[in-house]
């Protein structure tokens, strides 16, 4: 039987779902829920905190109707997960779930949204726990609540299913993640200019499991792919895909190396600048006063950083191609 990932459009072997004898858990697999990996093995994805924040919001506007134990997310990929959070009296909550992501320093984070009837619109106030820019960046202006935009949507359009629901026209919701400023030291966010809390985030609404399994079966498929497109992100992964559409796209994360010392023969290495950039020049930012590549790109002297950096795939990796985009799928730049 024919097996996909909804999330990446990846095509399971044959050899691969056979190794895996239970027929739930492939049901899983098939729903974008969870990951097959070339043992058989297969790892959950969890739930962003985009998604978990979006959860508790519908459940709080939700609970103004009734009670309700679980909701029903349309999450950025395009697809619907049942999300457990407990709603009551306008009080929602949903703990986060990391999925088989050991590493995932968010996980059981308790997000608390309190709704209220309000006028016709949607008024959403983020509070405690919930980082906000300390300076200006290329998309946020300080003082901004640091909420991606596909997870602001995916809040947004939660707490409209939850009005249409139940049968108010407008609602404020107070959202917090209690305790969400101590574990944001934990995470990248002091370094990006992020001050009070952890970020809202989700591309794709889901996290994805990370272990030796999954690892090794992405570097098989790397070794095995001819002519492949290593991407390491969600939205590398759909503007690479559109680039190259005859080619095998493969999400490799920030394992560049890994996957660039088992690859077999030409390859084109294509994402947002950020983690491609620093893996081939750890040390960018040095004596820009940038502390982000992407504030780097709205600099004129960030082409002649990646000039550089492009010069250096071609001297430590002949055959890879290096293609470079922004987050609308504009290319920056093309080693050729």
């Amino acid at each position: 039987m024919g097996l996909s990932d909804p999330v990446t459009g990846f095509h399971y072997p044959d050899a691969w779902i056979d190794a895996c004898n239970d027929p739930a858990l492939l049901a899983d697999v098939g729903a974008g829920l969870a990951v097959l990996t070339s043992s058989g093995t297969v790892l959950r994805r969890g739930y962003t905190t985009g998604t978990t924040a979006a959860a508790a919001c519908k459940a709080s506007v939700c609970s103004l109707a009734g009670e309700v134990d679980v909701v029903e997310i349309l999450i950025p990929a395009g697809f619907r997960v049942c999300v457990p959070a407990e709603g009551r009296a306008g009080s929602g909550i949903a703990k986060k779930y990391p999925g088989s992501y050991p590493g995932d320093v968010t996980a059981g984070l308790e997000f608390r949204a309190e709704a209220r009837p309000l006028g016709n619109d949607i008024v959403l106030i983020p509070g405690e726990g919930i980082g906000r820019y300390t300076r200006t960046t290329r998309r946020f202006s300080e003082g901004e609540p640091a909420i991606s935009p596909p997870a602001l949507a995916c809040i947004l359009s939660s707490i409209q299913e939850g009005l249409d629901m139940s049968g108010f026209p407008g609602v404020e919701v107070r959202l917090s993640v209690p305790g969400g400023e101590g574990v944001a030291s934990l995470t990248l966010n002091p370094k990006m200019g992020v001050g009070g809390g952890i970020s809202i985030l989700g591309t794709t609404g889901l996290v994805e499991p990370w272990d030796d399994h999954l690892e090794t079966s992405v570097m098989e498929r790397v070794a095995a792919a001819h002519g492949p497109v290593l991407t390491t992100g969600r939205l590398g992964l759909r503007y690479a895909r559109m680039l190259f559409p005859e080619r095998e796209v493969i999400l490799v994360g920030s394992r560049i190396g890994q996957a660039l010392e088992v690859l077999k023969g030409p390859a084109i290495l294509c994402g947002l600048p950020a983690l491609v950039l620093r893996y081939l020049t750890p040390r960018l930012l040095e004596g820009t006063n940038y502390r982000t590549v992407e504030e780097l790109a709205g600099d004129p002297v960030f082409l002649s950083r990646m000039d550089a950096a492009f010069e250096q795939a071609r001297s430590l990796h002949p055959g890879l191609r290096v293609v470079l985009v922004d987050r609308d799928g504009n290319i920056l730049g093309d080693s050729g």
